[in-house]
C-alpha cells in the first residue's frame, strides 16, 4: 500500500495543486450570506463526480479480460499516463504562449458566486470538474495506478477515497479555517486568493510541465519495458 501512495502522490499533488479551484471556494466562502455552507456543497460536488469517475473507470479496468491479464492491464495503465503527461506538456506550453489581460474583466463564474445557493454550488462544483481536462488527467492517472497495483476490492476501494480525500485537502482548508476562526479568516483568505490570482498562470505551468514531464517518462519507460 506504501508503494501504491508513491505513486500516487504526482497525481495527488497534481490535483490539489489547481490555484483556481481554492480560489473559487475562498470566493464563495466570503460571500454575503452561507458562505460555508455553499463552500461545502461545492466541493461535495466536486467530490460526487469523482466518486462515479472512480466507480466508472474502475469498473472498466477491473472487468474482464483486463483484469485477468496483469501485463495487458499494464500496458493500458502505461499508455494512459504516457497520453497524460503529453495533453499536461501541451498545457504547460499554450499557458507559457499566453499572456494574461491584467485589464481583463473577471470571468462571469466569478461574478455569480455571490448569487450561488447551495444547491447551485453543488451544481457548479460537479460541472467544473466535469469539464476541467487537467482534472481528467490526474484522475485517470490515479485509477489507472490504483487498479495496476490490484490490491482487492476492498483495499482499492480505500486507496482510492483516501486518494479523493488528499486531492481535495487544499479545499477542505479554507472551509476548516472559516469554520475555527469565521472573523479573523476572512483578510487571511483574500490575501491567499489575492496571491494565487496573481500567481494562477505561473503555477499552471509550473504543475504541467513538471507533472507532464514525470508521467511522460514514465509511461514512456513501462512501455519500453515491454
Amino acid at each position: 500500500m506504501s508503494a501504491l501512495f508513491v505513486s500516487l502522490l504526482p497525481f495527488i499533488l497534481g490535483s490539489a495543486l489547481l490555484p483556481i479551484q481554492i480560489i473559487i471556494v475562498i470566493l464563495i466562502l466570503n460571500s454575503p450570506r452561507q458562505g460555508v455552507l455553499k463552500a461545502g456543497a461545492y466541493v461535495g460536488g466536486m467530490t460526487l463526480i469523482r466518486l462515479l469517475q472512480g466507480l466508472v473507470f474502475g469498473l472498466v479496468l477491473s472487468s474482464g479480460e483486463l483484469a485477468d491479464d496483469d501485463q495487458e492491464k499494464s500496458l493500458v495503465v502505461m499508455t494512459l499516463i504516457t497520453v497524460l503527461g503529453i495533453l499536461l506538456l501541451v498545457t504547460a506550453y499554450r499557458q507559457w504562449r499566453t499572456e494574461d489581460d491584467p485589464d481583463a474583466p473577471p470571468p462571469k463564474w466569478m461574478a455569480m458566486v455571490d448569487s450561488l445557493t447551495p444547491l447551485k454550488a453543488l451544481g457548479f462544483g460537479f460541472g467544473l470538474l466535469l469539464i476541467c481536462g487537467k482534472c481528467w488527467v490526474f484522475m485517470l492517472g490515479a485509477i489507472g495506478e490504483i487498479a495496476e497495483a490490484d490490491l482487492g476490492q476492498p483495499a482499492s476501494t480505500i486507496a482510492f477515497l483516501a486518494f479523493v480525500l488528499l486531492a481535495e485537502i487544499l479545499l477542505l482548508l479554507p472551509i476548516l479555517i472559516s469554520l475555527a476562526l469565521p472573523r479573523q479568516s476572512k483578510n487571511l483568505l483574500a490575501s491567499i486568493s489575492s496571491w494565487l490570482t496573481q500567481y494562477n498562470r505561473t503555477i499552471v505551468i509550473g504543475v504541467s510541465l513538471v507533472f507532464g514531464l514525470i508521467f511522460l517518462y514514465k509511461g514512456l519507460t513501462g512501455l519500453l519495458g515491454f
